[in-house]
């Protein structure tokens, strides 16, 4: 069985505490024996799997087999095109250099739903949403690269998978993907 889980902001990428005041998965009702495939920290929002069968987790995030995850920033100031080409070529974070990837302005600028707790707004400093293709995922990559280019991250959605994506599955619900959309992952 493989599940898609639209993880919402301060949701934790495990079943049980870690003594903070994020949810743990064990709020969301899944059916028993299943456990998170890779993590999203709490403050990131999207797209986690989960799955009763070991061998996912080896198909899906190890780097060999080249899946690519789709992420979407939300960034302070605009970023021009030599920084999104900075990006693009790999970013020197904690003395290792990140794998090339692909990134861009998202055009248009995604309506994603009100964040609870909202995202720090400055009059005096706009903010866009970028795209992010990776097939490397590392703790707090996506932060770490945007700030490396001078443009934190406010807030970081994960939306695809592979061929899987997002779309409409609302925050902080769940449903088993069904054998066709199991197949788009490995597509």
């Amino acid at each position: 069985m493989l599940i898609a889980f639209n993880k919402p902001y301060g949701v934790l990428s495990q079943f049980t505490s870690d003594g903070s005041p994020n949810r743990p998965l064990a709020e969301f009702n899944f059916p028993r024996n299943v456990y998170a495939i890779g993590r999203l920290d709490a403050d990131s929002e999207g797209l986690l799997l989960l799955s009763d069968e070991p061998q996912w987790n080896e198909k899906l995030l190890h780097p060999r087999n080249a899946h690519e995850r789709e992420y979407w920033a939300q960034v302070e100031k605009i970023p021009t095109p030599d920084s999104l080409q900075k990006l693009a070529g790999g970013i020197l974070i904690q003395d290792r250099k990140t794998l090339p990837c692909r990134a861009w302005l998202l055009d248009p600028q995604p309506q994603a739903a009100p964040r609870v707790p909202p995202i720090r707004f400055r009059k005096s400093v706009p903010d866009c949403w970028i795209g992010l293709e990776l097939i490397e995922g590392k703790n707090r990559q996506v932060r770490r690269m945007t700030a490396a280019i001078g443009h934190p991250t406010l807030r970081l959605m994960r939306v695809r998978i592979g061929n899987f994506r997002l779309d409409d599955l609302p925050p902080g619900k769940w449903k088993a993907l069904s054998a066709a959309e199991c197949g788009k992952l490995l597509a």
